[in-house]
């Protein structure tokens, strides 16, 4: 499977002449599912998937211009039969899975049967926003205000505190168990004004709590992915941390 991680969406050209090298056909030639999943435990989330579908979303994805594009509900796949879906997924040049809450998205990846499905496909694109993007790792790190309890996949918590410019900002870490497509993490958002704790130095302290490479990105850059080869296409800034 081909990978394309992004922090905010097809945000910039770089990202998107990736995206059509990923695919190896122009946008309007190429068919897509797109995954709204991760964003329905927020209680906006279902305007905010309405947004997405309808191209007015902050990170760009579905009005790129797809020749086609379906929704696919992970938490509906349980209750339809898999000769119903598997093939549609299948068929598809792309899948667009978006951001929210990671551990709720890397639960139901796994629990519908999809993340069984994916490293078979060879010349699918995973397209990765946020949430999407950090589920795809075999391990990854989260903050959490208050952790769900409704997951089996929580390796780890702790209690943290980030330095911010409104004053401490008091966490809980998850590290938890995603779908297992790459070997590394992301941080998304990096340096964004609208999440309190996304600067380099707070990235750097969440990468220590990984257990794997970390790649803190702005919402100007993405992770590309072909074949194990992974290369960083950015009009931002970006950071690998190592454990």
């Amino acid at each position: 499977m081909k990978l394309l991680l992004t922090s905010s969406g097809i945000s910039n050209p770089s990202i998107n002449d990736a995206l059509v090298d990923l695919l190896g056909k122009p946008i309007g030639e190429a068919s897509a599912l797109v995954i709204p999943t991760a964003i329905y435990p927020f209680s906006v989330g279902p305007n905010m998937a309405a947004q997405m579908i309808r191209g007015l979303a902050k990170s760009p994805l579905c009005e790129l211009g797809w020749r086609s594009l379906g929704v696919l509900e992970l938490t509906a796949l349980p209750s339809i039969d898999e000769d119903v879906w598997i093939p549609i997924v299948r068929e598809s040049d792309a899948l667009l899975v978006w951001g929210g809450d990671v551990l709720y998205l890397s639960y139901w990846l796994r629990h519908c049967g999809l993340a069984e499905i994916l490293p078979s496909l060879g010349e699918t694109v995973y397209v990765g926003v946020s949430a999407g993007a950090m589920a795809a790792s075999s391990t990854f790190g989260e903050t959490y205000r208050n952790p769900p309890g409704r997951t089996g996949d929580v390796l780890s918590s702790k209690d943290v505190t980030f330095p911010t410019p409104q004053g401490e900002l008091h966490r809980t870490f998850v590290t938890a168990r995603g779908v297992g497509l790459v070997d590394f993490a992301i941080i998304p958002h990096l340096d964004n004004g609208d999440h309190a704790d996304a600067s380099l130095a707070n990235a750097e302290r969440w990468a220590a709590m990984n257990t794997v490479p970390t790649y803190a990105i702005d919402d100007q850059t993405a992770i590309k992915v072909t074949d194990g080869a992974v290369d960083v296409v950015s009009e931002g800034h970006w950071k690998l941390f190592t454990p």
